[in-house]
């Protein structure tokens, strides 16, 4: 385990009589956001439930803290955690719940009511943080889940689901108190299915599928090592043909591809991006061509998640 590694985990399988719930998991997860991905039925869930110690590994060892989490209280002064399940009090008010999970965890007096006011303005429930839950919407309940979750200023937070009934804007506003936390330097792992918004919180990820980890790191990191799978480039110039030609001298290029009915458009495979966007500005600059769009659908982690899940 590194000085750095906030979540430790070593050869960790979990299994339910015949039914294996992770098998073999090691990794470690530092400081800012990690996204913990993957598909129903891969593991997130008790990934999540053995890192917050309600359940513990039939083999391998695992700390959070440097703690073994399993039936250790010690740990849950530095872990907050914001379950996908709600399970709220309808007829307490957002503050009073707050206040009231604030209590439990030990604060007390005029720091447990200023520490509530703070957490209700940190996600922004200042409006609605005085009116009963029963009557919150999904969305103005995750904020509510948050806010108990941080509470107490936790070095490890856990998010499962967090962006479960947010609009756009409950949505960046989450990422931002997120964001908030990691620069501070506190460990937040957060299971989305919602790719596009992890992507803009953060690439460093952890996928698995079936149990097992299939991969840990940057998104790009990870594209880089699918070789089986030519890295597709989109570019749009009005000298397009002049382009393909400059490209085919390149090894590392598979195919080119001009769409007939986009005569400014050129389909470009390589098997080695990291190349390609070496080369590829010193090729525009020396022959003075005219780029007007340049992107890669490959790119992004929602093709990462399909390719590994996939194969």
């Amino acid at each position: 385990m590194t000085t750095e590694s906030t979540i430790h985990l070593e050869h960790v399988s979990k299994w339910y009589g015949q039914v294996i719930g992770v098998n073999d998991i090691s990794c470690q997860v530092g400081t800012g956001i990690t996204a913990l991905l993957g598909p129903n039925g891969a593991g997130k869930s008790t990934i999540i439930k053995l890192i917050t110690g309600q359940l513990k590994p039939t083999t391998g060892l695992m700390r959070v803290v440097g703690l073994v989490p399993f039936a250790n209280h010690e740990v849950y002064h530095h872990l907050g955690y914001c379950p996908e399940i709600e399970q709220l009090y309808d007829e307490m008010t957002g503050r009073e719940f707050v206040r009231f999970m604030g209590a439990l965890s030990g604060a007390n007096g005029q720091k447990l009511k200023e520490r509530t006011d703070e957490v209700i303005t940190i996600v922004g429930m200042d409006h609605a943080a005085d009116r009963k839950i029963g009557g919150y919407s999904k969305g103005m309940r995750q904020r509510v889940k948050l806010g108990q979750a941080i509470f107490h200023n936790p070095k490890v937070i856990i998010l499962d689901e967090p962006f479960n009934g947010l609009d756009p804007i409950g949505r960046r506003e989450m990422t931002n108190v997120l964001n908030s936390f990691a620069e501070k330097g506190h460990a937040v792992i957060v299971s989305s299915h919602i790719l596009y918004e992890v992507e803009q919180m953060t690439d460093s990820i952890l996928l698995m599928n079936r149990g097992r980890l299939l991969a840990q790191g940057k998104v790009h990191q990870i594209r880089s090592l699918i070789d089986k799978h030519p890295h597709s480039i989109t570019i749009r110039t009005p000298d397009v043909r002049r382009m393909a030609k400059c490209l085919t001298d390149y090894p590392f290029i598979i195919s080119l591809n001009i769409d007939p009915k986009e005569i400014d458009k050129l389909q470009v495979q390589t098997a080695s991006p990291d190349e390609f966007y070496n080369t590829f500005p010193q090729l525009v600059l020396e022959n003075n061509f005219v780029v007007s769009s340049f992107h890669s659908p490959d790119n992004n982690l929602e093709s990462v998640f399909n390719y590994l899940v996939n194969d």
